[in-house]
């Protein structure tokens, strides 16, 4: 409501300055007319203005800026080494430094807001609202917090510091959301059920942050150049952005990794009781698995699908994908085991 306020108050006082200024040049109704239209296309013009400034990052906002002056100090420069000995003629000596001006004051303003992205801020701390001294932000990947596991995580209160979101990965969970695909429209939804409960926790801290790179278009390389720019980590469970962050130098906190590292350790002997659910892959095994996901291939396990068994840990394989346990069923084993027993390797004949 403030906002439009604000909107109409600039339209009455360009209105308003644009009205009497008409009339100032002529005191016709016309021509105030005309003064007040001029005023109101003014505010027309500032207002589009406004919608394209806000979403450029301030780095370039203020390198653009910084441009701009050295391009007319440029152009100054230029008007009164080259050109002060001009005739003193307005119709050739304003168009000629109108262009100089122009054409420096452009070339300063894209510099300046291409360079702008170089500026690093970290020792003047401007940006001390998003992120806070002496902390180590980390920084949420899309696909970590469709996840969800994120959101247990930081309820247990073993994750420091601020959770940083930027705002170019909630844009593409509302377009994950919004999506014709009812698969990928229920993963943007609960990617943003899941942003609410975490907001919702009191130890946990927050922040939503706008900074953008336009020249990059990938949201991971987004992810790296805003985690370059804060110092912060990310948050994954992206095992390619995990790869291309740690070529960069950046921290990543892997998700899979955490749930790999926190599954019970099984030693080869132990005895685990499971239900086979399915057929293994070579002749003769079973599937079954842990509470935690984690397989367990037993061997002769394939006519007892569907059967929950004792049996005996042969081995323990860890893979990229996770864990894996080999087993056999705990019969066999004591079969085999009394077997030797009976029949001793060492015995004499």
């Amino acid at each position: 409501m403030g906002l439009w306020i604000l909107r109409l108050l600039l339209y009455l006082i360009c209105g308003m300055s644009g009205y009497f200024f008409g009339l100032g040049l002529s005191p016709s109704p016309l021509a105030g007319g005309w003064g007040l239209l001029s005023g109101l296309l003014i505010a027309t013009l500032t207002l589009l203005m406004e919608g394209g400034l806000k979403n450029i990052p301030l780095k370039s906002l203020i390198g653009s800026f910084i441009g701009l002056i050295l391009g007319m100090m440029t152009a100054n420069l230029v008007s009164n080494v080259f050109f002060s000995n001009l005739p003193n003629n307005q119709q050739i000596t304003l168009p000629l430094l109108g262009g100089i001006y122009g054409v420096c004051g452009y070339i300063g303003l894209r510099i300046g807001f291409k360079k702008g992205e170089e500026i690093q801020f970290s020792g003047w701390n401007l940006f001390s609202k998003s992120i806070p001294r002496g902390e180590r932000a980390k920084i949420l990947d899309t696909s970590v917090i469709i996840d969800g596991r994120i959101s247990d995580i930081t309820e247990t209160g073993f994750l420091e510091g601020p959770l940083m979101i930027p705002q170019f990965v909630l844009n593409e969970l509302q377009h994950i959301a919004d999506s014709s695909d009812p698969v990928k429209r229920t993963r943007g939804k609960r990617g943003l059920e899941v942003l609410q409960h975490i907001q919702k926790q009191a130890n946990v801290d927050v922040k939503i942050v706008d900074n953008d790179y336009p020249s990059v278009r990938e949201v991971d390389a987004k992810l790296i150049e805003l985690a370059k720019e804060v110092q912060g980590k990310i948050i994954t469970n992206d095992s390619n952005l995990n790869k291309v962050a740690q070529l960069q130098g950046i921290e990543v906190l892997n998700i899979n990794a955490l749930a790999n590292s926190l599954k019970p350790v099984v030693l080869p002997g132990e005895e685990m009781n499971v239900k086979i659910l399915k057929e293994g892959k070579e002749m003769g095994q079973g599937v079954a698995y842990l509470d935690d996901g984690t397989m367990i291939v037993v061997d002769n396990g394939r006519k007892q699908i569907g059967k929950t068994l004792d049996v005996m840990v042969t081995s323990v394989l860890q893979t990229t994908a996770g864990r894996m346990i080999f087993a056999r069923l705990k019969e066999e084993s004591v079969r085999e085991s009394r077997g030797r027993d009976y029949y001793p390797m060492d015995s004499e004949f």
